[in-house]
């Protein structure tokens, strides 16, 4: 069945609710977990139901996706698996960015009518889940419906930030509303026991839709609707069978820095919620990186990827990327460190240090809490990141402060002795 399925992958607007972290790339190609970008979740839970046709939609600092991608996703020459970035472009007929999330598939269906297919998967490029599609699939089919949207059950204090859904006995679709501020009281869905337990009876759509190839194109073509939650979803329920395909995993929607932040910290945790060693692993570009080596350094809690070099003192509940450098008597607490593109020679790093500069990575005697570090940074010698009382939200040169998070930007330099 999953032969007969094409996905796009979202690949969202400009993403400002996670700046910094998208002033240079676009919130696909973000790193997480130290070794992963955003993209690399959606794309592996597809590879992995067996769906290996997928678009990825973008239009913001593409730059680096495009070389990840590249870098990442090869296939058989005698396959027709693919993952292929289309990025907002002029044509005859459209001169314009993506406007919405539908506005993005409708000026892409001229590239997907050149497959053969039966369904569209539609997917976002910043959540962190693990799902079979397979399934989802598997219950359109069977359900002969024209839309399945899949959902999760949320509690009410979480209602007003989704699209929150009502569904009848058969699992179809009655009634939508998006991210409703009141007036939802009547808008319990039949939920397990386990979701009822937990307060969590309302469904909220998770952005992840399967439409009929007829049916898409027939509600994309010939009209000016920008949105999939806001204009096609409830206009559809009127005329269309639309059915509920109920998830009770893990899923988080990471487009915010403390959710991105959150989601993070939580791989760390003893029994984290989202698997990192799950058979289904996550995809990610294959990087030819030593080993890494640690000396002298208490480790509790914490994600170390490939290829660092480490001194530090303490590091608790943190994840530490790949290339990370960290000097003597160091402390990081609740941090994500994200790691750096390339290693500086031992000539920079001797040149840097009779200029009195800091190296790449982070310095000596440095104590850094709840921040996450960018890539490619150089944080001097005994550093302190928020150590005293919770920051005002504010955006400095080289850093940022948002919801009591430190975001030192990419390529920033932190000069020694630096108190923020």
């Amino acid at each position: 069945m999953t032969s007969k399925v094409i996905s796009i992958v979202l690949g969202g607007g400009q993403g400002s609710r996670l700046a910094p972290l998208t002033l240079t790339r676009s919130k696909p190609a973000v790193p997480i977990a130290g070794k992963y970008r955003l993209v690399d979740i959606p794309i592996s839970n597809c590879l992995h139901s067996g769906i290996d046709r997928i678009f990825v939609l973008t239009q913001f600092n593409s730059a680096s996706l495009n070389k990840h991608i590249k870098n990442t996703y090869h296939f058989s020459t005698f396959s027709t698996a693919f993952v292929d970035i289309l990025a907002a472009e002029q044509t005859p007929t459209s001169a314009g960015w993506f406007q919405g999330t539908a506005d993005a598939v409708r000026q892409s269906l001229h590239h997907l009518g050149v497959h053969d297919f039966d369904y569209v998967l539609i997917l976002s490029g910043d959540q962190l889940y693990q799902m079979d599609f397979d399934e989802m699939i598997k219950q359109h089919i069977e359900k002969k419906a024209d839309i399945s949207i899949a959902t999760i059950p949320v509690h009410v204090n979480d209602v007003p930030g989704f699209g929150i859904l009502k569904t009848d006995d058969e699992n179809l679709i009655t009634s939508f509303i998006e991210k409703p501020k009141s007036g939802f009281e009547n808008w319990v869905s039949e939920v397990s026991p386990e979701m009822k337990a937990q307060g969590r009876i309302y469904l909220a759509s998770m952005g992840i839709y399967i439409f009929n190839r007829k049916l898409l194109y027939e509600l994309l073509e010939g009209n000016d609707h920008t949105d999939f939650g806001k204009e096609i979803i409830p206009q559809s329920i009127e005329g269309h069978k639309v059915v509920s395909y109920q998830y009770e995993g893990y899923w988080t929607d990471i487009g915010t820095i403390p959710s991105f932040f959150d989601a993070n910290l939580g791989l760390t945790d003893d029994i984290p919620q989202f698997n990192l060693f799950d058979k289904n692993h996550i995809y990610t570009r294959a990087r030819m990186l030593p080993p890494t080596k640690i000396s002298g350094t208490h480790l509790d809690r914490s994600i170390i990827a490939d290829g660092c070099i480490i001194n530090a003192s303490l590091i608790t509940r943190s994840i530490v990327g790949i290339r990370t450098r960290i000097g003597l008597y160091t402390t990081i607490d609740s941090c994500y460190v994200m790691g750096s593109d390339n290693y500086q020679t031992l000539d920079e790093i001797a040149v840097a240090k009779a200029n009195g500069e800091p190296i790449m990575g982070i310095g000596d005697r440095c104590t850094l809490r709840n921040a996450i570090i960018d890539k490619n940074t150089y944080i001097g010698d005994d550093v302190k990141i928020n150590c005293g009382a919770k920051l005002p939200d504010g955006d400095f040169p080289t850093y940022t402060v948002v919801d009591g998070i430190v975001i030192v930007k990419k390529r920033a330099i932190i000069p020694s002795g630096t108190v923020i």
